[in-house]
């Protein structure tokens, strides 16, 4: 296997498309901590580092999990879902995989260890909290129903709070607030890409809110989380914990529009490739303009 295809095995596993999403996360939350006056560039890569790679590890867990039990044979793979289909196609042994998963655990815990030495304890039950979502999340979470907001929490309102508070220690309103429409994007961001993995889920006995609530109860779920994000930016605005600028941070929800439409129709029918995308980019670009906000109202 030449250097360039192992490097695509190892990119696969880690389903590297979607590690943009922890960059945004830590931007959203150092720029909030920012706005409130403490601001490390160095703590700010050591964040994003960390999280990329407990954000990976998960990922190659969850891959050599579903193919060590059948689930990625019966999946109908997407861009989106499904898996990356890496381990199946052979471009990857499980044995490196499982290598994979250890370093980028490695890398997170070293990145851990070095940002608690550097702001102290207030940042311990975040990444305690972290360490429990990255090792527990796929062999355990995604068969007891909670994973889910296990996803929105492990990756979407702890990780904003952890990038806040590895600035400067301290744990303020402002980056909670910041942190809360994490959370319903990234519980929204699992539960839609679920759907086209129903069957196969069900098969691999996961227990997860698609299987519990049926198709047409989680698109229901899925409405509300997505008009709870932006009335979350909306209340934090009004509450005086958020700036007036990181309203802009509400626009992205019109790239729910396909998601929207299909969760009012036909729930039977398969989940458009646009839903699926377009909920993708709604959490990239709310992260993304939040931090935008903060840093416009800090600094311009």
């Amino acid at each position: 296997m030449s250097q360039a295809n192992a490097l695509a095995g190892y990119a696969g596993v880690a389903r590297a498309p979607f590690l943009l999403l922890p960059v945004t996360l830590v931007a959203n939350g150092a720029a909030a901590q920012a706005y409130v006056g403490g601001f490390s560039w160095i703590h700010t890569s050591l964040a994003a580092i960390g999280l990329v790679a407990a954000h990976a590890a998960v990922n190659v867990k969850n891959e050599v999990i579903d193919f060590e039990t059948g689930l990625d044979f019966a999946t109908v793979r997407t861009p989106f879902s499904g898996g990356s289909g890496t381990l199946p196609a052979g471009a990857l042994s499980v044995g490196k995989a499982k290598g994979f998963f250890w370093l980028n655990l490695l890398v997170a815990a070293l990145v851990a260890v070095a940002l608690v030495a550097q702001v102290g304890w207030p940042l311990v039950p975040i990444i305690a909290a972290g360490l429990f979502f990255t090792v527990c999340y796929s062999p355990y979470l995604t068969r007891t129903g909670i994973g889910e907001v296990a996803a929105g929490l492990g990756l979407g309102l702890f990780p904003v709070l952890g990038a806040a508070v590895a600035q400067d220690g301290m744990v303020s309103s402002v980056a909670v607030a910041a942190g809360v429409p994490g959370f319903f994007m990234t519980f929204n961001l699992l539960l839609l890409n679920e759907i086209p993995d129903e069957e196969a889920d069900r098969a691999g006995g996961r227990c997860n809110l698609v299987l519990l609530l049926g198709r047409r109860g989680a698109a229901r779920l899925y409405l509300l989380a997505a008009g709870l994000c932006p009335l979350s930016i909306a209340a934090g605005v009004a509450l005086g914990m958020l700036p007036w600028s990181c309203l802009f941070a509400m626009a992205p929800v019109l790239a729910l529009v396909p998601a929207i439409r299909w969760a009012l129709g036909d729930t039977a029918a398969a989940v458009p490739l646009p839903a699926l995308g377009g909920n993708v980019m709604w959490n990239l670009g709310t992260n993304a303009l939040l931090a935008a906000g903060f840093v416009a109202a800090r600094w311009i």
